[in-house]
């Protein structure tokens, strides 16, 4: 028996049916995170519900490496932030702040990704935000929102304003702040940041090149935009076609997440 067998027989007893699953894919996408340098010191976040009728989720110790993150480092909370599971640390509170607000009232919500990338907080930044400049944009742009950036996100009475500006949409700019993205799954999140992400790396290069980006039929766009808007087809192949081969990967690198 693998030592992550082991403790999925030692951790079953005390958590609800599919829970250590969803901490394993967790955990896999901190690791991730930190394989694609999007990480930034033990800041940003990422979160999973927990699955049941409660809206508990899991979020990462806050004290943590992303590349340190293990399925049974993972901390559970409730929507008033109370910890329910023991942990020497405690958890981001402007991470329960943004996590709590869309986990609320969003029963879609299986993981919310936020970054602070380099990139991806420079389109926030800019007044023009993520433009359909290329292909990969235009997987994004025809489900992203914007939020105003309100300073740190220590204050709960931002949360009614960030479930309003993200609404039934999958993609989130924080404007001056960074990107985020929604999924059903760890693995539909993870998939719809790494477009976001590579779509405004793309743009800033394209942006260092010159003031002119070559133009894009506006019919063109509503197609490609059309093409990714079933969400079914999006969750299929993120959990079927992408996400094995990522977990793959990181079991090469270094199982330990799983454990």
């Amino acid at each position: 028996m693998s030592p992550a067998e082991a403790r999925l027989k030692e951790v079953q007893s005390n958590m609800v049916p599919g829970e250590w699953e969803q901490r394993v894919n967790l955990a896999a996408a901190y690791r991730l995170v930190a394989y694609y340098g999007w990480d930034d010191l033990v800041d940003t976040h990422i979160s999973a519900r927990v699955p049941g009728p409660e809206h508990h989720f899991l979020i990462n110790p806050y004290g943590l490496m992303f590349d340190e993150i293990t399925a049974s480092s993972l901390v559970k909370v409730d929507l008033d932030g109370n910890q329910l599971t023991q942990s020497e640390y405690s958890i981001n509170p402007a991470g329960f702040t943004i996590h709590s607000a869309i986990h609320e009232v969003r029963e879609d919500a299986g993981c919310v990704l936020h970054l602070h990338t380099p990139d991806g907080t420079a389109v926030a930044s800019c007044m023009e935000g993520l433009l359909p400049l290329n292909q990969t944009a235009q997987l994004v742009t025809g489900d992203l929102a914007y939020h105003d950036y309100e300073g740190i996100a220590l204050d709960h009475d931002e949360r009614p304003r960030i479930q309003k500006d993200l609404g039934t949409k999958n993609h989130l700019l924080l404007r001056n702040h960074g990107t985020l993205t929604v999924g059903r799954s760890v693995a539909s999140a993870f998939e719809r940041m790494f477009h976001l992400e590579r779509a405004c790396t793309m743009q800033v290069r394209t942006r260092m090149l010159g003031p002119t980006a070559y133009p894009v039929e506006k019919l063109v766009i509503e197609k490609n935009e059309k093409l990714v808007s079933d969400p079914d087809r999006s969750e299929l192949r993120s959990t079927k076609l992408v996400w094995p081969p990522l977990l793959r990967k990181l079991d090469r690198l270094d199982p330990s997440y799983k454990t």
